[in-house]
């Protein structure tokens, strides 16, 4: 079963074929590969999400952690002096970045995290879940907590 996401990175990826434009392509099937690997994964009676079907949502983590990893590898190859390849991994986070959903601004975080303080009070161990609920997928987790610590202090 496939999905918006997948179907636009399927196109694309047959545009980058006949195009040869090899760096977007190895991008592109590297991250419908990782879909297909989590497929497989949850065929495992072991797997905590056996069976399921993957979500919208779950592919879109998926792109994420890919574009995680490529911006890591990037650091590591700077620190490594080895420009070349952290050039190559910068271009394919950039790359799958642009499938990625819009993020949320830091003035649209706080709006979210202050209507969230409203409703739960000024309690931290309250107001982070919630708001990691709701800005799943569109903010970093990282920026969030940073926003949530400043508006419950």
């Amino acid at each position: 079963m496939s999905s918006p996401l997948e179907d636009r990175l399927r196109t694309d990826s047959q545009a980058a074929q006949r195009d040869r434009d090899q760096v977007r392509l190895d991008a592109l099937r590297l991250a419908l590969n990782a879909f297909h690997q989590e497929e497989v994964a949850r065929t495992d009676r072991k797997h905590a999400q056996h069976g399921q079907p993957l979500t919208e949502t779950d592919r879109v983590a998926i792109l994420e952690k890919q574009v995680r990893q490529r911006e890591e590898a990037a650091q590591i190859y700077r620190g490594a002096n080895r420009p070349e390849l952290a050039e190559k991994e910068a271009r394919e986070a950039a790359l799958l970045t642009a499938y990625l959903p819009a993020r949320l601004t830091d003035d649209e975080l706080r709006a979210i995290v202050a209507a969230i303080v409203a409703r739960e009070g000024k309690d931290f161990r309250k107001v982070m879940p919630a708001a990691s609920k709701e800005t799943k997928g569109r903010a970093d987790g990282r920026r969030v907590q940073e926003i949530v610590r400043e508006l419950t202090s």
